[in-house]
């Protein structure tokens, strides 16, 4: 099960709306066949197995990260061809919460196949938690909350230039989260400062550029900047302050009389408007964004902390010290020098040459 979740992992970035699948097929203590769900479209982990396999899986186990579909969607069933193959038992590690496509489970033990269910249950509903969140809360979008942060917990230097506190390793691994998500997110003041161009320039590119977001108000989103210059080319929204009233509209685009320091229109970026940050992420999951990347600033992420709206908080923490007068972030696993916080969980954790990357998780999620 552990190789076939390794598996899984290759189609990073060109699989959503659909999950990270993987399939290991083993005869006599012997992998005879391994398969994935390589793209969105494409055929399921399962089917990839069992052709690797071919008449060899006959007789066979089927390891398999999630449940096995049961619908007919862009591809047929996959207990059909588990069934057509003869394969003797099936172990699965997490199920589908998919109504369209669970029941795998079932229907494989109707046809009289043995099936083990939840073997390394808690890293398969990891790998594809912001999937399992989707069918779980479909209101808001999955949040991941990223940081780079000092040894002595500060964001950026008192003076707030741009600064780089993290190494190449630790890059290519902000990036690779940037390919696994819908859409990415930044503050304001971060926009403002930093001129961020929140694409993915490092490693595989994913199947779909991220949508590239900034919440506040439009009339500071500069238009000399990387995100409005490319914003034709790119899906460039601003997320603001909105009326609460149901009658009025909640989508537009930046007034043509916007000051001239602002996006226009013909900028082509998008204004979503809630009154609320919550408000602004269900905007955000009805739009179409399932999983939302934030990377900062401060004022972002500490209220999207205060509102209980992280779903994982993922630490990069470079050995420099900012110093006194520094900005520090918010309250939670980046100030707790390494200890669990009071709310929070421990994932994962690794070193990325000179950093560390811690990854956290709300202890009832």
């Amino acid at each position: 099960m552990r190789r076939a979740l390794r598996v899984a992992r290759r189609g990073w970035g060109w699989t959503a709306p659909n999950p990270l699948v993987g399939a290991v097929v083993v005869r006599d203590g012997q992998v005879v066949g391994e398969g994935w769900h390589a793209a969105y479209g494409g055929p399921h982990a399962e089917v990839m197995a069992l052709a690797a396999a071919g008449a060899r899986a006959r007789g066979a186990d089927l390891y398999v990260t999630l449940e096995p579909c049961t619908h007919h969607g862009k591809t047929p069933p996959c207990t059909d061809a588990i069934i057509g193959a003869g394969i003797a038992r099936v172990i699965v590690a997490v199920e589908d919460p998919n109504p369209q496509a669970r029941g795998g489970i079932a229907v494989l033990r109707a046809a009289g196949i043995a099936v083990t269910a939840g073997v390394e249950r808690e890293a398969a509903a990891e790998l594809n938690a912001p999937f399992l969140f989707a069918h779980r809360d479909p209101s808001r979008p999955f949040v991941t909350l990223k940081l780079a942060v000092s040894a002595d917990g500060k964001l950026a230097p008192a003076d707030r230039t741009r600064t780089q506190l993290t190494g190449p390793a630790a890059m290519r691994a902000v990036h690779r989260l940037r390919a696994g998500a819908d859409a990415i997110a930044v503050g304001m003041g971060t926009a403002i400062a930093d001129d961020p161009q929140l694409t993915v320039r490092h490693g595989r590119r994913p199947r779909v550029a991220p949508v590239r977001i900034v919440f506040g108000s439009p009339d500071h989103l500069p238009t000399a900047g990387a995100l409005v210059r490319t914003a034709a080319r790119r899906p460039t929204w601003v997320v603001a302050n909105g009326t609460a009233d149901p009658s009025e509209a909640t989508e537009r685009s930046v007034p043509t009389g916007a000051p001239a320091t602002a996006a226009g229109p013909e900028d082509g970026v998008r204004v979503l408007c809630a009154p609320t940050l919550a408000g602004q992420l269900e905007r955000l999951r009805a739009a179409g964004i399932r999983h939302l990347l934030v990377e900062g600033g401060a004022a972002l992420a500490g209220s999207l902390l205060d509102a209980g709206l992280v779903d994982r908080l993922v630490i990069f923490q470079a050995p420099v010290l900012l110093g006194a007068g520094a900005i520090s972030a918010p309250p939670g696993p980046s100030s707790a020098g390494g200890r669990p916080p009071e709310g929070w969980r421990l994932v994962s954790r690794r070193v990325l040459g000179a950093d560390v990357e811690s990854v956290w998780a709300p202890v009832d999620r």
